[in-house]
């Protein structure tokens, strides 16, 4: 009994995993136009983030030059206090020097990790745009040949249903052609009959005037025959 119940319960998964798959194969053009507009959001953050970034590489750049011309400044401060041999002055100027150059190689440090940074991050931007650019281009052929496909399978549905009507439209086409084949015979034999009618209608004429007789009237043969009897 528990072994049928698990087959019923595989069956039942593998319906649900088929009609699942009916739904996601249904809407797969609205999936892929959708990932497509996610990638392309996510692109545009980076971009943005890029920005802030090379941003933020300045700063620190210009923080670390702008501190390295106040050691420069100081260090001919410390000089000086030196030359006036005022070394408690110059140490005091020295020490300052010292906060100078510390902060200065931390916005070094800064600007290089904003710089490695912009530099990974705009590798991957272009990878990005690549891949967008492929998934586009195929989506656009997948449109195209869905499009294609379902202009076929309309134009395949339509020809099977109405191929019986086709063959009954061509054996009508048929019988009409015969029809019109028959008429114009029975027109050119009318025709024809309507030629010789005046042919007719004129020795009849010429034999109600006298003018053509019947050679072979019985009364003209038995007129022949008395004249040879008498000659």
């Amino acid at each position: 009994m528990n072994q049928v119940w698990a087959k019923m319960m595989t069956a039942l998964r593998g319906g649900m995993n088929e009609a699942g798959e009916a739904v996601v194969d249904s809407q797969a053009l609205r999936i892929l136009d959708q990932e497509v507009r996610d990638a392309s959001e996510e692109l545009k953050q980076s971009k943005e983030a890029l920005v802030a970034i090379i941003a933020q590489q300045k700063v620190a750049e210009e923080k670390a030059e702008s501190l390295k011309k106040q050691i420069q400044e100081y260090e001919g401060y410390a000089v000086k206090a030196l030359e006036q041999s005022n070394e408690a002055l110059a140490l005091e100027v020295a020490e300052k020097i010292a906060n100078f150059e510390g902060a200065q190689q931390s916005e070094e440090a800064t600007a290089a990790g904003h710089k490695t940074s912009a530099d990974q991050l705009r590798q991957s931007i272009k990878q990005a745009e690549a891949n967008i650019k492929r998934l586009k281009q195929q989506v656009d052929t997948v449109k195209a040949t869905e499009s294609v496909q379902r202009a076929q399978e309309a134009v395949a549905t339509r020809y099977a249903g109405s191929d019986s009507k086709l063959r009954t439209a061509m054996e009508s086409l048929e019988r009409i052609k015969e029809k019109q084949a028959h008429n114009a015979a029975k027109m050119a034999a009318s025709q024809e009959l309507a030629a010789e009618e005046p042919d007719q209608d004129l020795e009849a004429k010429l034999k109600e005037a006298g003018i053509v007789g019947d050679e072979h009237n019985a009364e003209k043969i038995l007129a022949r025959l008395k004249s040879k009897v008498k000659g």
